[in-house]
């Protein structure tokens, strides 16, 4: 029988809200009712809350985000220089991409050099961009948890289509994932339930794909 989820409240331990999946309203809701800041990430609100329910003192959030630089002087050119606290704005990703080609993304490789790349050149960031594309794809944060799963579905399956993600009636709720957080109480590990549910996913292609003549 599958565990359900408790309400979060002030009576769970930490060790008890992290075995179950949280979306970060969720975490936001509660810890703006017991007075616990809310800002950061969703991992520093997690470990904010966790302290909070285990007793101890909650951690503050760091330093306040600086207000973003003005957008930059067009026409944007290779020699335009990337200012200090510069952001991934559409202006640049309109630009770049029409540069680089339809291909172009912010990845991680492309957010710290502009982000991290004052005094550079936006001829310096394309360089950067065709230096970095045979570099291995970096670990996903812990806090994104959900883009996790989709890479190691996706990297799994290459050819499942997104649609065979979602069960009829929650078009925005990938179905596997959710059973995923409903099993998470019983396992430790979410890539044990990825196993069990890509095996079951085979079992299902293999009964519903017809026999070749």
């Amino acid at each position: 029988m599958t565990e359900t989820r408790p309400d979060l409240t002030q009576d769970m331990s930490g060790q008890e809200l992290q075995r179950w999946y949280w979306l970060r309203t969720e975490l936001a809701g509660f810890a703006r009712s017991v007075g616990v800041a809310t800002s950061g990430s969703k991992q520093e609100l997690t470990t904010r809350v966790v302290a909070y329910l285990d007793g101890g003192t909650p951690t503050t959030s760091g330093t306040r985000r600086p207000a973003p630089p003005p957008p930059l002087a067009e026409p944007l050119t290779t020699a335009t220089l990337i200012p200090a606290g510069q952001r991934c704005t559409q202006q640049l990703r309109h630009d770049l991409t029409k540069v680089i080609g339809p291909s172009f993304r912010f990845d991680a490789a492309m957010r710290d050099f502009i982000t991290g790349g004052a005094g550079q050149t936006l001829g310096a960031a394309v360089e950067h961009w065709h230096g970095t594309r045979s570099r291995p794809r970096p670990a996903i944060g812990v806090q994104f948890e959900l883009n996790r799963f989709l890479r190691d579905w996706h990297h799994t399956i290459p050819k499942a289509p997104v649609s065979r993600l979602c069960r009829r009636g929650a078009p925005t709720a990938p179905y596997p994932w959710r059973l995923v957080r409903l099993e998470r109480a019983r396992h430790a590990v979410v890539r044990c339930v990825l196993s069990t549910i890509l095996a079951a996913w085979r079992s299902h292609e293999c009964a519903t794909t017809p026999a070749s003549q």
